[in-house]
């Protein structure tokens, strides 16, 4: 008896564990895939999760630029009509951003602060899909009359101003005027801030980048893509994806990748996939990812492992279950058998007892008839 109680404790001790580290693992897992909040852009678009936010990476001689994405958008719009998914009034149909990283240039300011910088040239609702924490200012947009404003990082702020306070100031990128629209604050997850580096960053609009030349031809219509996203409606199950996975695989199959944002954090997903994180960690393509989806990369390999290992938290208290079902059946069983017993014993009874009074009334109604057969 002493064993077994023993056995019992050592069970629900080991239950108990199994149960508190999965909740441990799926607390860390969540935290740290909302961290990456790049990847929730459609969430922040719809919170009712109608939509999918899906982002389209190409190698630099893919072919992709500013004059051929809108292809994208008009196919996108075509097949959600056909599927009965029209535009709400007031609301645009399909956010979409693109961009291009520029490289390295100088920059400086009207006093005597100068500095390096990462530029990167973006378009559409880019500041949309980023997460970034506005300090300063505000973003820029396409609608904006003029086009010569940036975006800056608070080291690039403090390397040229002393000051994170500096909206509307001047900055010269390789010697051209452009004013601070706003100024952001830098990458703060460990992922984000292994793949930014130490580089201060800018970003401009692309007629910005036109007037910084650099071999680009300023009256061009148009310019290099190699980072483009969008936000979809998603009436069924993978539809975005599908119709823009197949777009891309017609004319881009060996120069681009197509990732869905909304789901790749998927605790299901990213547990399957711990068990190939071999293949995926190949680069079979010359991509260079931006830095926001190179810390993503990083986050879901982290998230793999921690899901694959919460898998196996469910299996002691599954075997647990199991051992609990096997014993309820054998005790049911004995049970059932008690019952049954119970049953049979009962309803003996009570036919017996019911063959006794049909007996007795028997007997009373032969002796009233002798009796009134004597009385005549």
């Amino acid at each position: 008896m002493k064993i077994k109680k023993i056995l019992i404790a050592a069970l629900a001790a080991a239950n108990i564990l199994s149960i508190g580290t999965g909740l441990v693992l799926t607390a860390v897992g969540s935290s740290t895939a909302h961290k990456q909040g790049t990847n929730y852009a459609a969430q922040r678009w719809d919170p009712e999760g109608e939509h999918v936010q899906l982002s389209c990476y190409f190698t630099e001689d893919a072919g992709f630029t500013t004059g051929t994405y809108p292809f994208v958008r008009q196919i996108l719009t075509d097949k959600l009509k056909n599927a009965g998914v029209i535009a709400e009034e007031g609301k645009k149909f399909i956010p979409e951003a693109y961009s291009v990283n520029v490289g390295q240039c100088s920059v400086r300011c009207d006093r005597t602060g100068r500095s390096e910088a990462m530029i990167t040239a973006v378009g559409g609702d880019f500041f949309l899909f980023r997460d970034f924490k506005l300090l300063d200012g505000s973003f820029f947009s396409e609608s904006d009359i003029m086009q010569d404003g940036a975006v800056i990082d608070r080291n690039l702020a403090w390397e040229l101003y002393g000051s994170d306070d500096i909206a509307g100031m001047n900055i010269y990128i390789n010697g051209v005027k452009f004013y601070i629209s706003g100024v952001i604050e830098l990458p703060d997850t460990k992922a984000e801030k292994k793949t930014a580096g130490d580089f201060s960053r800018a970003y401009i609009s692309y007629d910005g980048m036109k007037l910084l030349g650099g071999g680009m031809d300023e009256y061009s219509t148009e310019q290099e893509i190699t980072c483009y996203e969008c936000i979809v409606p998603n009436p069924v199950e993978n539809f975005a994806y599908n119709a823009v996975s197949e777009y891309f695989k017609n004319g881009y199959t060996y120069t681009s990748t197509v990732v869905n944002n909304t789901e790749r954090f998927k605790p299901s997903e990213l547990a399957k996939k711990y068990k190939k994180l071999s293949d995926y960690a190949i680069a079979d393509k010359a991509i260079i990812y931006p830095y926001w989806e190179n810390a993503s990369r990083i986050t879901e390999f982290r998230l793999a492992g921690i899901y694959y290992f919460r898998r196996l938290t469910y299996i002691i208290p599954i075997l647990t279950l199991l051992l609990l079902i096997v014993i309820g059946w054998r005790a049911g069983g004995r049970l059932r058998k008690k019952i049954t017993a119970k049953i049979s014993d009962t309803v003996t009874k009570v036919l017996y007892r019911r063959s006794i009074v049909k007996k007795e009334k028997k007997e009373q109604k032969e002796q009233q008839k002798i009796l009134k057969q004597s009385k005549e």
